[in-house]
C-alpha cells in the first residue's frame, strides 16, 4: 500500500510498505477514506523528531470503512465507517483510572509512534473509535480529532455563558476553539485574535477578558495572554512552544491570574462530543481547506503549512478519485 512515512526533517516519503498484518482481538483495519494534517506534523516534517518515531507511517487525523475485525470486536462490523481517536491509553496506570487517558504513562499516538492514516489502510484499537453518523460527512469526519483536542482544552477552563474568551492564534486547534467557545457562549463574546499585544488590549477595552487561550505557539505569545487577561480571569496555554518562554509572575500572582494548560483528548468523552457538533453544525465547512491527493502531501500540505501559508484543514485522499476503492471485506496478510 501507500504510506507517507516520516524518516527525519525534510524527509516525508510517500513509499510502497506492506499492508497491515492481520488485526489483533481487540483491533480493526480501516481503508482510509480521508485523512488530514494538522500543525504536529508539520513541526515534525520541518524540524522533527520532537515527537515522531522515525520510520512511522504519519497521520493522526482519518475516516475509513473497516475492513478486518479482530477476534473479540463486538461493536463494529465490515463495510462500517469510523473515526479514531488516534490516542492508545494502558487503561491501568493511575492516570487511566482517574479517567485522565491523555496522560496516561504508556501514552502513544497512532501517525507518532505507532503507524497512522496517511496512508490506503490503518491498523487502531477497537476502543478508541466511534461510529460515523451517515448525516457526517467525509471531510466533516475527519475532523473530529482535532476538534476533539479543542473541546477538551475548553474543559479544561471551564467556560462560562457569559464568559469573554480570546483565542491567540486561529490556525487549526485555533479556529476549532473558537467555534467550541462560540457554540458555548449565551452571554459572552469570543474573539479571534493574532498575536499583537496591543490588539489584544484594544480587543478587550483595557480590561481583559475572563478567559484568554493561547493557541499559537508563537514566542511572546504566552507573555501577551496573561497581559490581556483581566484580575481574576483564566490564561490557558495550547500552543507546543519550541523553547523556553518567560512570564512575569508577579504581576499573574497580583491579579490571581490562573494558568490552565491542554493536551491531547480524552477520547470515551472528547471523541463523541467532537463528532455530535461535526454532525450538527457547519464547523467543518468553515474550516476545510484544499484536498490533496496523497502524493502532493509534502509540496501541497507539510510545506505550506510549515511556512504559515495554509489556509483551512488541508485535506488529504488516499486514491486519485478522493475516494479509497476497497470497501469489501479482506484478511490482511501474516499475524500478530
Amino acid at each position: 500500500m501507500k504510506a507517507a512515512v516520516f524518516h527525519g526533517p525534510h524527509d516525508v516519503r510517500i513509499e510502497e510498505v506492506s499492508d497491515p498484518v492481520a488485526p489483533r482481538a481487540d483491533e480493526v483495519v480501516l481503508a482510509v477514506i480521508r485523512a488530514a494534517i494538522c500543525g504536529t506534523d508539520a513541526a515534525e516534517w520541518d524540524h522533527g523528531p520532537v515527537l515522531c518515531r522515525p520510520g512511522v507511517v504519519l497521520g493522526h487525523e482519518f475516516v475509513g470503512r473497516v475492513v478486518d475485525v479482530g477476534a473479540e470486536v463486538t461493536g463494529f462490523r465490515v463495510g462500517d465507517r469510523l473515526v479514531s481517536g488516534a490516542g492508545i491509553s494502558c487503561g491501568r496506570c493511575r492516570w487511566c483510572l482517574l479517567d485522565r487517558t491523555n496522560l496516561c504513562a504508556e501514552y502513544r499516538t497512532l501517525g507518532l509512534q505507532v503507524d497512522g492514516g496517511l496512508a490506503e489502510y490503518v491498523t487502531t484499537p477497537a476502543a478508541i473509535c466511534l461510529a460515523v453518523p451517515a448525516r457526517c460527512d467525509d471531510d466533516a469526519a475527519v475532523m473530529t480529532q482535532p476538534l476533539a483536542v479543542a473541546l477538551h482544552a475548553l474543559s479544561r477552563v471551564a467556560q462560562g455563558p457569559d464568559d469573554s474568551v480570546a483565542v491567540i492564534g486561529v490556525g487549526g486547534i485555533g479556529s476549532f476553539i473558537v467555534a467550541g467557545a462560540a457554540r458555548r457562549a449565551v452571554d459572552g463574546r469570543v474573539v479571534a485574535i493574532d498575536i499583537d499585544p496591543e490588539r489584544l488590549s484594544t480587543a478587550s477595552d483595557g480590561v481583559g477578558f475572563d478567559v484568554v487561550i493561547e493557541a499559537s505557539g508563537a514566542a511572546h505569545a504566552p507573555a501577551a495572554a496573561t497581559v490581556g487577561v483581566r484580575r481574576g480571569g483564566r490564561v490557558l496555554l495550547v500552543g507546543l512552544h519550541a523553547a523556553p518562554r518567560e512570564l512575569d509572575l508577579t504581576a499573574m500572582i497580583v491579579r490571581e491570574v490562573d494558568i490552565f494548560t491542554s493536551v491531547a483528548h480524552i477520547c470515551d468523552t472528547d471523541i463523541p462530543a467532537a463528532l455530535q457538533l461535526l454532525s450538527e453544525s457547519n464547523v467543518a465547512a468553515v474550516t476545510a481547506g484544499p484536498r490533496i491527493p496523497l502524493e502532493e502531501l509534502v509540496e501541497d500540505g507539510l510545506r505550506p503549512l510549515a511556512e504559515g501559508r495554509a489556509t483551512g484543514k488541508i485535506l488529504i485522499a488516499p486514491g486519485a478519485d478522493g475516494n479509497h476503492p476497497e470497501v469489501e471485506p479482506r484478511t490482511m496478510a501474516g499475524t500478530t
